[in-house]
């Protein structure tokens, strides 16, 4: 594997195609999802991730359940997500799901957590948004020792004490799943993940660069100030979106009113304008390949990008073409991010990796 990780993530939202009227039902839009997920290992992607919602238009709502069923039928695949909700979830159940997840695909996976953009889960799952920032940190301090301790003493703000609690089954090879943290906004975020030396994703879909740039800087320099190494290692996911024919023309012509008409931007900016200002890219691989390329100008050499193909209404039939044409681009995509990668750099983070350093340290040790 390259020591950058390319891939895909999805919403999972179920979209009327704006060119004929049609939608898709939750089954049919579930079983798109797995197909998606297998053509992306196919064409040589590294990561498939799902979202998690719990409400309409979406169908991600058990992500655990998805990714083990897709886990079953490829092989080399990294499995994550593109939102596991800290706020709503409890930590003693991400702690179980996701371990039990790590074993059954030999630690082919990891998990992205976030707060999630939708007001109303909250109080479906019995919790304040008023307190979203406060659950995400004590959330995860808990979900951290879960996965670390063996028998944990706990008591938080936000649920009840545990006692002697064991989190079934432990970690894969005593390993916890590699954690992302995904924000749109919240430099809190970026401070947990610099805390804990975790990934940090920037969704770098709706916005201008220039705000996810002084995200990602800040998320640096904690990084480096709690000792994880340099601002320049700190681990980075960005985001990303695409759509390309051979010919750029064809493309935009499209695209455009999937664009016009998509629930997160349509009847907004125009699909030009919203190209400028946002990473979103309509046209040929060639002109993909450069945009893609040119992020690491802004935000620095990074580890992880993912693209969201499927959504708006587009057809399995496109998406399934889109992953194709990405898939030609591919080695050129890693072959360019690998050479101006310095060598002090680390690659994205692997089950096996992370168990290598562990145990290459505690052969430090014992040296020592």
């Amino acid at each position: 594997m390259s020591s950058m990780q390319i891939g895909i993530f999805t919403v999972g939202d179920v979209t009327t195609d704006p060119t004929n009227g049609s939608t898709p039902t939750e089954h049919e839009r579930i079983k798109a999802t797995v197909e998606i997920a297998k053509k992306a290992e196919e064409v040589g992607l590294d990561v498939f991730a799902t979202g998690e919602h719990h409400n309409p238009p979406f169908v991600p709502s058990s992500p655990t359940t998805t990714l083990a069923y897709i886990g079953a039928q490829t092989e080399k695949i990294i499995l994550s997500t593109s939102t596991t909700l800290i706020t709503t979830n409890d930590p003693v159940k991400i702690a179980e799901d996701y371990a039990t997840l790590q074993h059954l695909v030999d630690g082919r996976m990891d998990l992205m957590l976030g707060r999630g953009n939708t007001a109303p889960v909250y109080p479906w799952f019995g919790k304040d948004i008023s307190k979203a920032v406060e659950l995400t940190i004590e959330n995860y301090q808990l979900l951290q020792k879960l996965w670390s301790e063996p028998v944990v003493n706990w008591e938080g703000k936000f649920r009840t004490p545990l006692q002697g609690y064991t989190s079934t089954p432990a970690p894969l090879d005593g390993v916890a799943p590699f954690v992302w943290h995904g924000t749109i906004r919240t430099p809190e975020v970026a401070e947990l993940a610099a805390f804990y030396g975790d990934g940090y994703f920037a969704n770098n879909i709706f916005w201008p660069k220039e705000h996810y740039i002084r995200l990602i800087n800040f998320y640096r320099q904690r990084y480096a100030h709690y000792g994880h190494g340099t601002p320049e290692q700190a681990i980075v996911g960005l985001g990303g979106q695409f759509f390309m024919r051979k010919n750029s023309q064809d493309a935009v012509n499209e695209f455009r009113p999937y664009f016009d008409n998509a629930p997160v931007y349509g009847h907004g900016p125009s699909m030009e304008d919203f190209t400028e200002q946002t990473p979103l890219t309509v046209g040929s691989p060639q002109q993909v390949l450069e945009r893609t390329l040119a992020f690491a100008d802004y935000f620095g050499d990074y580890q992880r990008q993912l693209f969201l193909v499927d959504h708006a209404g587009l057809p399995l039939k496109t998406v399934l073409e889109q992953l194709d044409l990405l898939g030609e681009i591919l080695p050129t995509m890693r072959a360019e991010f690998d050479a101006r990668r310095p060598a002090d750099v680390p690659d994205a983070p692997t089950h096996a990796a992370r168990v290598a350093a562990r145990d290459a340290a505690l052969t430090e040790e014992v040296a020592v």
